[in-house]
């Protein structure tokens, strides 16, 4: 008799122990959202192009590619992007900062209080 209250304590035990390590904790891994970035092309409404790469910022005509503008650009934050650029036509140096308001737009400010928008193209 004391054999089978020790052999059924122990499946007892055992059958619990396998209803514990059955069980699981599983975290759900929440995907990365990248920060979107500014580099790429950019056309403003009048088809000027704007091409930021690495650093690097030029501005361009669409017909015969004559570079407008050229100069460099920090992402100050996630959404806010500081040109420092050198016009080709005016020959000045001027700073525009751009607020990223989606992947697709850019909505800039230059430092003499213009605004403008560019379009993000292909």
């Amino acid at each position: 008799m004391k054999r089978i209250a020790i052999l059924s304590v122990l499946a007892a035990t055992a059958a619990l122990s396998a209803c514990q390590s059955g069980r699981e904790i599983r975290q759900v891994q929440q995907p990365i959202r990248m920060a979107p970035t500014v580099d790429g092309t950019w056309a403003d409404p009048n088809g000027i192009i704007s091409t930021f790469s690495a650093g690097t910022f030029t501005t361009r005509t669409t017909d015969t590619n004559q570079l407008l503008a050229s100069g460099n650009y920090v992402n100050v934050s996630p959404t806010l992007v500081e040109i420092n650029m050198t016009s080709m036509v005016r020959n000045t140096q001027s700073k525009v900062n751009c607020a990223m308001v989606g992947v697709t737009q850019l909505n800039c400010t230059t430092d003499s209080g213009a605004q403008f928008s560019l379009s993000r193209r292909g």
